[in-house]
């Protein structure tokens, strides 16, 4: 496939444009809080939320707007600062919202998709909207996916956004994405926040069961801490404005069109993982001769989740015990006996373990592989040809400051 990386994030694919201002939900003047994503067409458009019991007031209206639009959607709005979860005027304020976005774009409420991020637990006036809805409405441009990027940070210490170009039926077509994320995340559905726009031309149904697809080979292998959010959520909306033949089905123009949303999504959790709270080191731990993609994925993921193994990448310790630790306890049938296991980063590659044994290693040459910024851990358990990624941080001390002092 013929797919490559450009500028322009959510505002790359044709009819969408985006901005983010300053609305008074956060303290801080100088950081943007509202973020607004708008398709000049109806667009088909598809969600994955958190299954954490406790959910903001945000995805419950989400959903039911969805549903009431039969799957199509022209705007996205989302505060930071303020989770809107644990409210007890939560929903009345997410309605609000998403009508004072309709009324001044001349849209109906149920076209208008609500998100929020921040503090949980704390109350949440409608009165920085009605502010801030008409200036971020003033303010949408063909080039405000920066902006947007950075409206919807919380602890973030960079913004995160990607777009690629690709080819389908002879027409260009695009994907374009922001996202949001540093702490709380262990998703199981989505991740933190994120948005993806495309101009391909799909329906509602396929366009869910592609997010999903993507979401679980990307955003759903992501692990900071453990913690699953309240708040998390993943939407796109796909205007068809590249003039496609439509995806009506699952077959060759389907698999494309998956394959550069889940590079889309990829990428993203990559830069999420990389700006965890507090982190160092990017953590990307291959599982390859998996029986299936499942045991795989669930390897990979306990392996960057595991506390006591981030803790000893932060201190540049080949302690890979631990690895093999969380392999263990993993929830997932396969021989451990069978699996070896390699470190590497940009400074070489160690061997540490062959079935599940000891390998004589330099703990110098280790120190030296574990002190870069990037580090791959390469897990083969030699039972099958199934493969799967997940990417994590290590644990640091500046996780502990962060979070011991969150809500001020």
């Amino acid at each position: 496939m013929n797919m490559q990386y450009i500028e322009g994030g959510i505002c790359a694919p044709k009819g969408f444009q985006a901005a983010g201002v300053h609305c008074g939900i956060r303290k801080n003047k100088t950081k943007k809080d509202l973020a607004l994503i708008v398709s000049k067409v109806p667009a088909s458009a598809a969600g994955v939320y958190t299954q954490n019991k406790v959910q903001g007031a945000p995805i419950t209206v989400t959903k039911a707007n969805l549903t009431a639009q039969n799957g199509y959607a022209r705007a996205i709005i989302c505060n930071s600062g303020n989770a809107n979860t644990c409210n007890p005027n939560g929903i009345e304020i997410a309605q609000k919202t998403c009508a004072l976005v309709g009324e001044t774009l001349s849209l109906p409420a149920e076209s208008v998709l609500v998100a929020s991020t921040g503090v949980i637990g704390m109350e949440l006036s409608l009165e920085p909207f009605q502010t801030g809805i008409p200036a971020v409405v003033n303010a949408l441009s063909d080039s405000g996916s920066e902006d947007a990027a950075h409206a919807i940070m919380t602890t973030d210490t960079v913004k995160k956004e990607t777009a690629v170009s690709f080819v389908l039926d002879g027409k260009t077509c695009h994907i374009g994405a922001i996202a949001k994320g540093s702490g709380m995340i262990h998703p199981n559905m989505a991740t933190l926040l994120c948005f993806i726009t495309t101009d391909v031309a799909i329906g509602p149904a396929l366009l869910q069961q592609a997010l999903k697809e993507a979401v679980d080979e990307s955003l759903n292998q992501v692990s900071i801490d453990g913690d699953t959010s309240t708040n998390d959520m993943a939407l796109v909306m796909a205007n068809g404005m590249a003039e496609n033949k439509e995806i009506t089905e699952a077959g060759s123009a389907y698999s494309q069109f998956v394959q550069a949303l889940t590079a889309v999504c990829v990428e993203l959790a990559k830069k999420i993982a990389a700006d965890g709270e507090g982190a160092t080191k990017l953590l990307c731990c291959k599982v390859s001769g998996a029986p299936d993609v499942k045991t795989a994925r669930v390897v990979a993921k306990s392996v960057i989740s595991s506390s006591l193994f981030k803790a000893a990448m932060f201190g540049a310790d080949a302690n890979w015990g631990r690895i093999l630790c969380a392999m263990g306890y993993a929830d997932a049938e396969y021989d451990i006996s069978k699996t070896s296991v390699a470190l590497r980063s940009p400074a070489g590659r160690i061997e540490v373990c062959e079935n599940a044994a000891a390998l004589p290693f330099s703990e110098e040459k280790a120190a030296l592989v574990l002190a870069e910024k990037e580090i791959h851990i390469e897990i083969n358990l030699h039972q099958g040809a199934a493969s799967a990624s997940a990417w994590g941080c290590d644990l640091t001390y500046d996780y502990v400051k962060i979070n011991g002092d969150y809500r001020s």
